[in-house]
């Protein structure tokens, strides 16, 4: 689909509504009769249907509103660029307006996006409530410079805050009497007992202790945490921010990932190792603990193998801490908000309407519809509670439950509405999967910094300076757990990184926490 406005116009007479409880008058609008809509496909949806308008939420969501929407879904981050330099944009456009260059203010400013503000607090009733009822969310939302720029994904309980960690096979643990590891050195105990001792009972020494995954390290912390710091990452302590690769306890935790590769504990094609052939090393009866999420780890793995291994078992590991006792500082924790988000452009003739089409989702029908689709259909009430069909908990056609909740909700994904703690209770059905997200979420991450705002010209600076420096980091870090670099370099590593500019973006953090932690 080519991307540009869809020229609809409102369905529906526009009327005006009288002042209640000293509001200001306001124009009702009906809907629109079409939008363009920009999008990445879910692979869980991708799986099973062309594009969102095959999903049940948007064609109940159709059938409701009368608003035909034809989605535009890229392939690459590049078509966003393209898109939006070009100024042939669709109607609205989902995207991480959080990590978005030069920022949000910036492509109001380049008149590519609108301010919000004033039309949410004419149109959209239902979202107006929850910012008036949530003033945290509004001040997530606000840009630097005071704009409400999209509508967002929220998530609507703390439980749905968590859902990645370490875990191993709870068969193999049994069988070698051993604990779930706490510390470092537990993990190291087992990790030994994992390589030496054929859990697997094949009689043959093919076993794969740990996966170690970088992209798992960076956005849980698992390990490095425990040394109390990020790795690829900002922290911040007592309101000072902070980049974990150039401190001090980051060459111990490259050290002790260093050793436990060349002992053969961790994985040694980790580097290369990705979706299927990771699938293949779990089926295959190798792969001993890893880093993954409660739904597409734990729970895809219980399901791929209980035909395949009646004994196979796994077990969610607490975030390691170098102390037994002690209560781990980091671990994995998504925000209330993330930056997900959809806005309306410029090119949008009909911004009103498609500002109360969007509010519906945020209204008591539309929450239902987004988190559990059709009733009769995707879910029943049940004893007052939403609960999923066997079309979706029971797929007739054998689909994963991932990909059956792809054909009618977004629940799984994201998108502009409130995420219900009430679907992650039935996604994680399992006992293995609800005990994970218990553990989970223990670590305090008093530490973690909160999705902040950047000026354009902080963001643009930021954005170039990550840039280098991310290419650099994954480089380097991957030389030294695999020994073809050696540690004595580790000063220059870190020389590098300031050269590059880690410093300034450390600052451009700090200033940006500040303006946070100050509400300005």
């Amino acid at each position: 689909m080519a991307a540009g406005c869809s020229g609809g116009k409102e369905t529906g007479k526009e009327t005006e509504k009288k002042p209640v409880d000293g509001q200001s008058q306001t124009t009702e609008v009906g809907y629109p009769d079409k939008l363009s809509y920009f999008v990445y496909l879910d692979p869980n949806v991708s799986a099973t249907l062309k594009d969102l308008s095959q999903v049940g939420v948007y064609r109940k969501l159709e059938e409701i509103t009368k608003t035909k929407v034809e989605f535009m879904h890229p392939s690459s981050d590049d078509q966003f660029n393209l898109m939006m330099t070009s100024g042939n944009m669709t109607d609205v456009v989902e995207a991480n307006w959080g990590k978005v260059v030069p920022g949000a203010d910036n492509y109001i400013k380049e008149k590519r996006i609108i301010r919000l503000n004033e039309l949410i607090e004419k149109y959209a009733p239902n979202f107006s409530k929850l910012l008036k009822e949530r003033p945290d969310i509004k001040k997530m939302i606000t840009s630097e410079e005071g704009n409400i720029y999209a509508f967002p994904f929220i998530r609507g309980d703390d439980y749905l805050l968590t859902a990645q960690g370490l875990f191993l096979r709870k068969d193999w643990l049994d069988k070698l009497n051993l604990k779930v590891p706490t510390t470092i050195d537990e993990w190291e105990t087992v990790l030994r007992a994992f390589k030496e001792k054929d859990p697997n009972g094949n009689g043959k020494a093919d076993e794969i202790p740990f996966l170690l995954e970088l992209s798992g390290i960076n956005n849980s912390h698992a390990f490095v945490g425990a040394w109390g710091i990020t790795a690829k990452g900002f922290y911040q302590e007592d309101g000072v921010v902070k980049y974990g690769a150039v401190q001090p306890q980051f060459l111990e935790f490259i050290k002790k990932m260093s050793q436990w590769y060349k002992e053969g504990l961790i994985d040694k094609d980790f580097a290369t190792t990705e979706g299927k052939l990771k699938d293949s090393k779990v089926t295959g009866n190798q792969l001993g603990a890893m880093i993954g999420f409660s739904g597409s780890g734990i729970g895809k793995y219980m399901g791929l193998m209980q035909d395949i291994d009646k004994s196979f078992d796994l077990v969610a590991a607490s975030y390691p801490v170098l102390k037994a006792g002690d209560r781990p500082e980091l671990g994995q924790k998504d925000f209330v908000y993330n930056g997900m988000a959809t806005a309306i452009t410029t090119s949008n003739k009909n911004p009103e309407a498609t500002v109360k089409w969007l509010d519906y989702a945020y209204g008591p029908e539309g929450h239902m519809l987004f988190n559990f689709g059709i009733e009769g259909e995707s879910y029943n009430m049940v004893d007052g509670y939403p609960t999923y069909s066997d079309l979706i908990m029971k797929n007739p056609d054998g689909l994963p439950l991932s990909h059956a909740m792809g054909r009618y909700i977004r629940a799984y994904s994201t998108g502009p509405f409130v995420q219900d703690r009430r679907y992650m209770e039935q996604y994680a059905q399992l006992p293995q999967q609800k005990q994970a997200i218990e553990l989970w979420m223990q670590p305090e991450n008093k530490k973690l910094m909160p999705i902040v705002m950047l000026t354009p010209d902080e963001s643009s600076k930021f954005s170039s300076i990550m840039n280098d420096v991310n290419t650099f980091y994954d480089e380097k870090v991957t030389k030294y757990i695999m020994g073809a670099e050696s540690l004595d370099t580790f000063n220059d590593f870190i020389k590098t990184l300031k050269s590059m500019g880690i410093d300034e973006a450390t600052k451009i953090q700090q200033a940006a926490l500040d303006r946070y932690n100050s509400g300005k």
